[in-house]
């Protein structure tokens, strides 16, 4: 291999020094958004420990307003059954489930039960999810916990919180959201936007997304509690929003705390 021309000559004949030529300006980076979840979520939980508790017939009424609005509401990332729901949501961390949905429709069509994604292995589970954030982690994670649940569980998605927690790549979160939509148990998975509209409203302020989910599951209703995160996890992503909340739009307006309403 040839190494490097020296500074200032030309590499041709002669010796004479080369023209220097000017560096392109680099791209200026994308301004940065004015308020992005992490930080409007911090915001928020400094906003909850401030609001008073709603009442009970408050969040009756919201949770009938969301009833009303959305009677089955569903969760938007695609599967067929636990495991494939299980792999999806272990893949959706850290990545939108727009994200996710067209990253798992070709590793679905290619290993679509436990024992397929373990023959799969983790460069081709890779390959296919290689458009998400930490893809390679979550191929690792992917095939370890197909293994798992064959060696465990005779390759069935164990209807268990704590099992579930015990397999790679699966939280809190992630085993109430199967629990709840593969199981119908009527857990409350706290996301990034259900912690903001909880905090926000003051429906269940908490420092922490368990701290919310507790204070969620004893304080609603048991009538509303299977579709409850649904509810709010729409709600968060499609008007709560972090940067500019749609409050013109919101069915709670009336009840929420928050003092910086967006009309």
């Amino acid at each position: 291999m040839d190494g490097p021309d020296k500074p200032g000559h030309d590499s041709a004949a002669g010796g004479k020094p080369a023209k220097r030529s000017r560096a392109a300006p680099a791209p200026a980076p994308p301004p940065l958004p004015r308020r992005n979840k992490a930080v409007a979520n911090a915001a928020a939980a400094v906003h909850g420990k401030t609001v008073s508790p709603w009442s009970d017939a408050e969040i009756t009424e919201a949770f009938t307003r969301f009833e009303a609005q959305d009677p089955e509401p569903k969760g938007e990332l695609d599967h067929t059954d636990a495991f494939t729901l299980l792999v999806a949501v272990v893949l959706s961390a850290q990545a939108t489930d727009t994200g996710v949905n067209k990253a798992t429709k070709g590793l679905f069509a290619a290993a679509s039960t436990p024992a397929a994604m373990a023959a799969l292995g983790e460069d081709e589970v890779a390959h296919h999810i290689r458009t998400l954030g930490l893809f390679r982690g979550k191929a690792k994670n992917v095939v370890e916990l197909s293994r798992l649940l064959l060696e465990r569980h005779a390759g069935v998605v164990p209807q268990d919180r704590e099992a579930l927690e015990a397999l790679p790549g699966v939280g809190r979160k992630t085993a109430n959201v199967v629990l709840n939509i593969a199981f119908g148990v009527p857990t409350i998975a706290v996301d990034t936007h259900l912690f903001r509209v909880a905090n926000r409203t003051g429906l269940a302020p908490g420092a922490t997304p368990l701290a919310v989910e507790l204070g969620l599951e004893a304080r609603i209703p048991d009538r509303f509690k299977l579709h409850a995160h649904h509810w709010l996890i729409l709600h968060g992503r499609y008007i709560c929003k972090a940067a500019k909340p749609a409050c013109s739009r919101c069915l709670i307006t009336d009840l929420c705390r928050w003092p910086d309403k967006n009309f």
